[in-house]
């Protein structure tokens, strides 16, 4: 094969392998007597997968490594690999597909909320929540998980989603956190030292689930999601949802030093704002 039937054969341009010989990347063939270069299906083959490679993201330098690792390798065990990944692309894209056709149906019925397209398991979730339409926090919230639908992997999603609906499932856990959203947007304007701030973290604290705390991912789309959200608040609310995370995390803590009998006791030195109590006035 000659340089530009290889990178047709390939889907590259004829100037993508020159670049990757120039790099080294790709071993210069030998050559015809009249100077052309003759590739043969192993060049074809290891052409294929640094165009892989590269679609995934790695740099060069990082390409060449990978490829190192596979000198002296059979070409039917490289040629399987292959076979296997593009099994793996088409199951994907496959699996877009079926999604895509759910949100096409939902767009085409009318069904499709102005965050979407949204994965089941978030519009599932958001429909159980209930409308918050004027709270800023709940709009922010909302944001937030669907950043995180967005990008999240997909078995990673369905735990985040399936921790959250568990802790919506509970007995007055909706209504308790559209009173948090209320509270939370008092505190927009409110100094950092309001008392509201230490209350609205209680109440935080008391609605997490310590599953959501265990699965946190402080280098992965958790954080990522984290940084977009502390950007839209004010310090106020900041102090606030600091407080009640790092509250979350000592009952989790406590929980899981105490074993399950301990569990229902870490978050019992804290109660609910009840009826009589002044700082419930904003919570309801």
């Amino acid at each position: 094969m000659r340089t530009g039937e290889m990178a047709a054969l390939v889907g590259v341009t004829p100037r993508a392998v020159r670049h990757y010989h120039h790099v080294g990347v790709l071993p210069e063939p030998e050559r015809d007597p009249n100077g052309y270069r003759r590739y043969t299906l192993r060049h074809a083959v290891l052409l294929a997968r640094i165009r892989r490679l590269t679609e995934l993201g790695l740099g060069l330098d990082e390409v060449r490594d990978v490829l190192a690792d596979d000198a002296g390798r059979e070409l039917a065990e490289v040629l399987e690999e292959l076979d296997d990944d593009l099994a793996r692309q088409e199951r994907l894209i496959r699996e877009r597909r079926e999604r895509l056709s759910l949100v096409l149906e939902d767009a085409r019925a009318g069904r499709l909320t102005s965050e979407g397209p949204l994965s089941p398991q978030l519009a599932g979730l958001l429909a159980s929540l209930g409308a918050t339409a004027d709270s800023p926090m709940a709009a922010l919230d909302r944001e937030v998980l669907t950043l995180l639908d967005a990008v999240m992997p997909p078995e990673e999603r369905e735990r985040l989603m399936g921790t959250i609906g568990a802790m919506a499932a509970r007995p007055d856990t909706v209504e308790r956190a559209h009173g948090l959203y209320r509270l939370l947007d008092e505190l927009a304007d409110a100094p950092s030292d309001d008392p509201r701030v230490a209350w609205a973290g209680e109440l935080m604290a008391e609605l997490i689930p310590a599953e959501l705390l265990a699965g946190w991912d402080d280098s992965g789309p958790d954080a990522a999601a984290a940084e977009v959200f502390f950007s839209g608040l004010s310090p106020a609310q900041r102090a606030a949802v600091r407080h009640g995370l790092r509250l979350a995390g000592e009952r989790a803590e406590e929980a899981r030093a105490h074993g399950p009998e301990g569990a229902g006791a870490a978050g019992a030195g804290t109660e609910a704002p009840g009826p009589g109590d002044a700082r419930s006035e904003s919570a309801r």
